[in-house]
């Protein structure tokens, strides 16, 4: 009786433990391929990953964030996950902080942000309106600036558990004079920071290819894991 019970219970499946899943969405002008390395490391730990490719220049951000974060959430889902997490690169941040001002996520867990405009950027104030600007970069560029009609800056603290990291470094030295103090050529190090922040790092790593970063990816893992990160704030 007791062998046939064993071997019951050898040929039933195994239940499925829910993981834990994050939802990566890449910034303006850019696709989900810009957030591979960070998708690859998460998948190494485990993590059910939603890497979102979304139209960023296609449409305003109200539009795409219902778009690309409601997407991730019907994979997050689809898997039973146990939490939802974000980790997101500039205009990436501006949808969570969007959504998360409209609607309540389930199980939502931790949102790390890379070079978010938190409180708008000086580029978009100093050129967004040349000629072609707008045709090249979308409707959803022009609303990242910091004056009244900055979405950023209308949409208050953090109601979410947030890390952020922010570059120093820039390679563009033309839109870093546009810029006021320490920026990583899109984005200020005064801009990135939000209300109700957990945790806020600065790293020597340019807007463009911080999410490639492999000190940026350790900490965003961290982040995520424990609620804090491993490099001490500079």
């Amino acid at each position: 009786m007791r062998i046939s019970v064993l071997l019951v219970m050898l040929l039933l499946p195994l239940p499925t433990l829910a993981s834990e899943c994050v939802i990566l969405l890449h910034g303006l002008a850019r696709t989900a391929s810009s957030m591979n390395k960070m998708e690859a490391r998460f998948l190494q730990e485990n993590f059910t990953v939603a890497n979102i490719d979304y139209p960023s220049r296609k449409h305003t951000i109200d539009k795409l964030a219902t778009l690309a974060i409601e997407q991730g959430l019907e994979i997050c889902k689809a898997q039973s996950a146990s939490a939802i997490h974000f980790v997101t690169h500039s205009l990436g941040g501006i949808l969570v902080r969007y959504y998360l001002s409209k609607y309540t996520i389930d199980n939502l867990g931790r949102t790390v942000m890379l070079a978010p405009p938190n409180s708008g950027s000086e580029i978009i104030d100093n050129i967004g309106r040349m000629p072609g600007f707008k045709l090249i970069n979308g409707p959803a560029s022009l609303q990242l600036g910091t004056g009244t009609q900055s979405v950023p800056r209308s949409l208050g603290p953090a109601n979410f558990e947030a890390g952020i990291i922010a570059g120093t470094c820039s390679i563009n030295l033309f839109l870093s004079l546009l810029i006021p103090g320490k920026d990583d050529g899109k984005v200020s190090l005064a801009s990135a920071h939000l209300e109700n922040e957990k945790d806020f790092l600065s790293l020597s790593v340019a807007h463009p290819f911080i999410m490639k970063n492999k000190k940026v990816i350790d900490n965003a893992v961290h982040f995520v894991k424990f609620g804090k990160f491993i490099d001490v704030p500079k």
